[in-house]
């Protein structure tokens, strides 16, 4: 049976959840109060691994069914997808590779004063080659991150979201699907009742929308700076303070915080501290600051939630929200599940 289906939400939750149901013929709108590259979905670095999300068991299987699908869309250059080697890196411990990341190829790296990376593009990754590397000058050179004490090295998808977001919305449209943009709901109910079927995708904004106290705002801040020619990698390291920096096509993340608030401010002492903190880690010049963003991860203390339910007025609604700092990872995974919850005749 196909509804006519409302997506509540434009982030990546969102935008993906449209077009799955817009490709499989639904008659289908998204209601946001913003879209795309304006959400926090536009502030988020973007690379594929579970992050601040709960539980383990669901959450794996959602990501591996999103890995599959990003593999497939990196082939295609106008999607923003492309195939990254990360460094997952630990300053105080011996990092354990997980489970899930052994069959997708993930290995040791041991940082020492004598190994270093040999770089290559950013669409082929980097290869850990334990040997010392010839000498670049300057700020060409990338010396060996021996502040670290263990990590694993694992290929993985980018989703450039300056490039993503608009291509998962283009596909979107070319699907039949329109945006409804600058809606503002306070209920789900207030959804046009032409609607049938109701995806809610509003992230954060379930807290209110939805009165969901499980929900808590986990702030993300990050500085964009130039692309950095020899980082053809992306670094990671989740010890406090938090660090990554996210090599793009035309410019690089830096990050970052994942603190308890909901505050949207830029914080300028943040920022000074990220930049100066990746730069010194990378042992590189001091980046020039492009733009700084600041999100809210929706994390959710009882884990995910994604379920069918009915709205007071009797309308099924499908809740996919919570996926913390994992929206992308979790993307299309959670947007096939969704589908397939809606496939028994309701609406």
């Amino acid at each position: 049976m196909k509804h006519r289906a409302a997506m509540v939400g434009a982030g990546v939750s969102g935008l993906t959840c449209g077009v799955v149901f817009a490709e499989h013929g639904h008659r289908t709108t998204i209601f946001a109060k913003e879209i795309g590259q304006q959400t926090t979905s536009g502030a988020a670095a973007a690379l594929w691994f579970p992050y601040d999300v709960q539980p383990a068991d669901k959450v794996i299987p959602w990501a591996l069914e999103t890995y599959r699908t990003l593999i497939d869309l990196a082939r295609n250059p106008d999607s923003g997808v492309s195939i990254i080697e990360l460094y997952q890196f630990s300053r105080t411990e011996e990092i354990q590779i997980p489970d899930w990341a052994i069959p997708l190829g993930a290995r040791t790296v041991v940082p020492s004063p004598s190994t270093s990376f040999r770089t290559s593009s950013v669409e082929h990754g980097a290869t850990w080659t334990g040997r010392p590397e010839p000498a670049r000058k300057g700020s060409e050179r990338i010396t060996s991150l021996t502040i670290f004490k263990s990590g694993f090295s694992l290929r993985v998808p980018l989703m450039d979201t300056t490039i993503y977001l608009d291509y998962l919305a283009k596909r979107f449209v070319a699907a039949g699907g329109s945006i409804a943009a600058n809606t503002h709901l306070t209920k789900l109910e207030e959804v046009d009742q032409q609607f049938g079927l109701v995806i809610n995708c509003a992230g954060i904004g379930a807290r209110e929308l939805v009165r969901d106290a499980d929900l808590e705002p986990h702030r993300g801040q990050v500085a964009i700076v130039p692309r950095i020619k020899y980082l053809p990698y992306a670094v990671v390291c989740d010890d406090a303070p938090l660090m990554y920096a996210i090599p793009r096509r035309n410019d690089c993340v830096f990050g970052g915080t994942n603190d308890l608030s909901d505050d949207l401010i830029v914080d300028s002492a943040t920022t000074a501290r990220i930049v100066a903190g990746c730069s010194s880690e990378l042992k590189i010049e001091k980046q020039n600051v492009l733009a700084e963003r600041v999100g809210l991860r929706p994390f959710r203390k009882s884990g995910v939630r994604l379920e069918r339910d009915h709205l007071s007025d009797g309308r099924t609604v499908v809740h996919n929200y919570g996926h913390g700092g994992s929206g992308f990872t979790l993307s299309w995974g959670c947007a096939q599940e969704v589908f397939e919850l809606t496939t028994d005749g309701a609406g």
